[in-house]
């Protein structure tokens, strides 16, 4: 679930502070009560209302460097997971796992087939 803008959390706690009660906000911007104390908490306890960080460690090979793998496994299709792995980590990247450079390769939308489809055998 993604977060609410920090534009909309400013509207809501600007209301209550204009003076509405906070279930009235809450259904004037079609949020529950509760989020609109736990933006009021938010902005008492820390200064603002952006949202939190999202939780866990940032990819091993980061959306940034995609276009550099997609190049990488062009120049040499035949190549395994692990010999993608290993000249990933020669040209400068980060080490990784071959699970880490098949997932970057799901995302692009690459798979580690070597050679197209035998055809659809004539015989029915």
């Amino acid at each position: 679930m993604r977060a609410y803008p920090v534009e909309l959390r400013a509207r809501i706690v600007g209301a209550v502070d204009s003076g509405d009660p906070p279930a009235e906000v809450a259904e004037q911007f079609a949020v529950s009560v509760a989020t609109v104390y736990r933006y009021l908490a938010r902005r008492r306890q820390v200064g603002h209302l952006e949202p939190r960080p999202k939780p866990g460690r940032p990819r091993a090979i980061p959306a940034t460097a995609e276009a550099a793998l997609g190049a990488q496994v062009l120049a040499a299709q035949d190549a395994t997971l692990e010999e993608h792995c290993a000249t990933w980590a020669a040209a400068g990247g980060k080490a990784v796992h071959s699970a880490t450079m098949w997932r970057a390769l799901a995302r692009l939308g690459l798979t580690s087939k070597k050679r197209p489809s035998m055809p659809a055998n004539k015989i029915r």
